[in-house]
């Protein structure tokens, strides 16, 4: 078996099995496989067909990212609203009485 080079990756062969899926990945897991699915593509050292099935890979990756990203900014909009709601609500009591 002769060694690939440094900017090769792999041995040519994608596996689905081999790959958690998507929805099972947490925000840093898919970013990080998303960034490496980049490097791949970009090398071009692939059949279309594998190019292809990659691609489908990153934008599946991408979505969970958006996904994460959106639940995230909910949290932080419920947390900022429930924390001014807190600040306003006992000051506003008191004085009224």
């Amino acid at each position: 078996m002769t060694n690939p080079s440094p900017d090769t990756f792999g041995h040519g062969q994608h596996n689905d099995n081999a790959q958690t899926p998507v929805e099972q990945l947490g925000y840093e897991q898919a970013r990080d496989e998303l960034v490496e699915t980049v490097r791949i593509l970009e090398l071009g050292q692939m059949s279309l067909d594998e190019s292809l099935r990659y691609w489908e890979r990153g934008e599946t990756l991408a979505r969970r990212c958006e996904e994460l990203l959106d639940g995230a900014s909910r949290r932080v909009e419920s947390a900022l609203q429930a924390a001014q709601g807190a600040d306003n609500s006992p000051a506003g009591e008191q004085e009224g009485q």
